[in-house]
């Protein structure tokens, strides 16, 4: 036993069975993990009874640690927010990482005679000043100040208007007082108790109390009226009205719902997004999605509760109520938990899932845009996994057969290639070996010469070969495999048309893949191609094939005239509409007039 082995054995047996939180070290001393628990005993001594088989990035985090040390806690809640901190501190290399890249904005009411309201990024704590938001979007921010600044005559400049500076008209009156957006502070021309007023008001939209605000202006504008001060309730009309359309605007749920947090959880393979929300008097106010990056095998509630734990920290959140889709991991104290069925907390949750959906979406499509084979590489991927493959499908071939009424029977192999047509490796089959109209026999004829040629000249092979048709059409391209002895080698499948269903060799149950599956895109498309490959060429055999019996059919034309007026023409048609001297100049007067009898006869 090593002394590394002995040392972690060591530590399991004094741990106790209590709240806390564990940091694993690596050799160098590194911090490579933080954990919280409940019961750390039980916790940190699963990572070493269990072989972890079924998550490998466990088992290398396992063979690294080579020291464990722990923090007694009182609560789970309390371990959760410890575990926070310490990956926010020393960001361990097997933790989800929290990918938070950007400073929000938020706007600022400082805390002054005069008090400014102002956007920013960077929030100063200790200075008094109040900061509300922050919010998900810039332009969502600048709309909200543009509503304050036309609805309030505040000041904008940067002057340190105290009373002293104002009693000593320090500062004179600037344009923004000459255009009526300033109500003349820095010379005293409102008092402190009137600015104060405007600040009340502009702190209740702040807080989302927009519907008190509306009925404030409402009964102070009916009130002037009352008095015959038109003029100035003309100006809080105007007001009344802005609010009031800012208020349409805004995402009004029930005024049911008050003061609650609402988070969501979506994921991909990679990473895991949760949403919060804020909802007060009914609005969302606030809206929020985190990003984390994930590195073990972390749980949809394990995340969740990370989530949590963020948000409600980052934004001082008190509200004591709190909306997820699931249990999260930890159990909040003095936090009530809903996990709504139904109803208008329901449709609050369906908002907040359809805002981290939405994100996810975002940066999956900005990261595609920067490297486009990432999105072909995910939809093989998500094909390999759905179709149980042994390798990424990153070379295709599709096949489908075309003929009418069994005549001019033809067959169409199109390429994909990382999920992309490759039309310079389309091919077109003639049927030889098959008289009438059999699918399934034409089928094993055009797999057989397509893959038979590939061997024999060296070719690379498809890793997954697709077949227009149900099960009869699937076994008779699996026959042809079979006696190439290439069965083991290619996978293939069928596509039905009737219902999209996917059939596999030897199974009699079809596979039906969720009809929004990018997985069954790729293979519709291919399908599609093959379809629209294979009747181009139908129809152009057939047309030929009627120039051709349509001309052989005049007595004493033969084929070197036919082809000569099929190179001069270009078709059946044009020959048709020539006059004799035209076609004479081809071949001959004599040729030219039984030409011109015999299709005039035929019509």
């Amino acid at each position: 036993m090593s002394a590394t082995t002995q040392h972690i054995k060591d530590i399991l047996a004094l741990l106790p069975e209590s709240p806390g939180v564990y940091r694993y070290y690596d050799k160098e001393g590194t911090i490579i993990y933080v954990g919280k628990a409940k019961n750390l005993k039980k916790r940190v001594s699963s990572y070493f009874n269990k072989q972890h088989d079924d998550a490998p990035k466990t088992r290398v985090l396992v063979r690294n640690i080579a020291d464990i040390k722990y923090i007694v806690v009182g609560s789970e809640e309390d371990a959760l927010h410890l575990e926070n901190s310490f990956i926010k501190k020393y960001r361990p290399r097997y933790n989800v990482l929290l990918k938070d890249d950007k400073t929000y904005p938020w706007i600022c009411v400082t805390k002054e005679a005069f008090p400014r309201v102002f956007f920013t990024r960077r929030v100063e704590r200790g200075s008094g000043a109040r900061y509300y938001g922050p919010y998900a979007h810039v332009n969502v921010a600048k709309t909200v100040l543009e509503l304050i600044h036309e609805l309030f005559p505040l000041r904008t400049c940067r002057h340190s208007l105290t009373p002293e500076t104002v009693a000593g008209k320090r500062y004179r009156l600037c344009l923004q007082y000459h255009i009526k957006r300033c109500r003349g502070c820095c010379e005293g021309l409102i008092s402190v108790d009137d600015y104060a007023r405007y600040i009340d008001a502009v702190k209740q939209i702040l807080n989302g109390n927009t519907a008190q605000l509306s009925d404030m202006l409402m009964t102070e504008m009916q009130a002037l009226a009352a008095e015959m001060r038109f003029e100035e309730a003309q100006v809080i009309k105007e007001r009344y009205d802005l609010v009031e359309r800012y208020r349409a605007k805004s995402v009004v749920v029930s005024s049911t719902v008050n003061n609650v947090d609402v988070f969501s959880y979506d994921e991909d393979e990679g990473a895991a997004f949760v949403n919060f929300m804020h909802v007060k008097n009914g609005s969302i106010v606030q809206s929020v999605t985190l990003e984390y990056k994930k590195k073990l095998d972390e749980t949809a509630a394990e995340i969740l509760a990370l989530g949590i734990a963020e948000l409600r920290e980052r934004f001082a959140s008190e509200t004591r109520e709190v909306i997820v889709p699931f249990a999260p991991e930890v159990t909040f104290e003095q936090l009530h938990i809903t996990i709504p069925e139904r109803g208008d907390k329901r449709k609050l949750l369906d908002i907040s899932q359809q805002n981290a959906r939405q994100y996810k979406i975002d940066r999956l499509k900005q990261a595609e845009k920067l490297n486009p084979e990432q999105r072909a590489t995910r939809i093989l991927t998500r094909l390999q996994k759905d179709f149980r493959l042994r390798e990424l499908p990153i070379h295709i071939e599709c096949f489908d057969n075309s003929n009418i009424q069994g005549t001019n029977p033809v067959a169409s192999c199109v390429v994909f290639k990382m999920a992309k047509p490759s039309k310079k490796d389309y091919r077109h089959f003639d049927i030889k070996t098959v008289v009438g109209p059999d699918d399934f026999a034409s089928m094993r004829e055009i797999i057989y010469r397509r893959y038979h040629r590939l061997v024999e000249e060296g070719q690379s092979l498809p890793q997954l070969i697709v077949v227009d048709g149900g099960k009869g059409q699937l076994s008779a391209a699996v026959s042809s495999l079979e006696e190439l002895g290439l069965r083991g080698k290619i996978a293939i499948v069928g596509i039905a048309k009737r219902l999209e269903e996917i059939y596999f060799p030897g199974d009699t149950t079809p596979l039906y893949i969720d009809k929004n599956s990018e997985s069954l895109r790729l293979i519709q498309h291919l399908r599609d191609e093959a379809h629209r490959f294979g009747i181009t060429h139908h129809r152009n055999k057939r047309s030929k094939g009627q120039v051709v019996s349509a001309l052989d059919a005049i007595k004493g034309i033969g084929p070197q005239t036919r082809d000569a007026l099929l190179r001069h023409f270009k078709s059946l048609k044009r020959i048709k509409e020539a006059s004799v001297d035209e076609l004479a100049s081809v071949v001959g007067a004599s040729k030219a007039q039984k030409i011109v009898d015999s299709l005039l006869k035929s019509e």
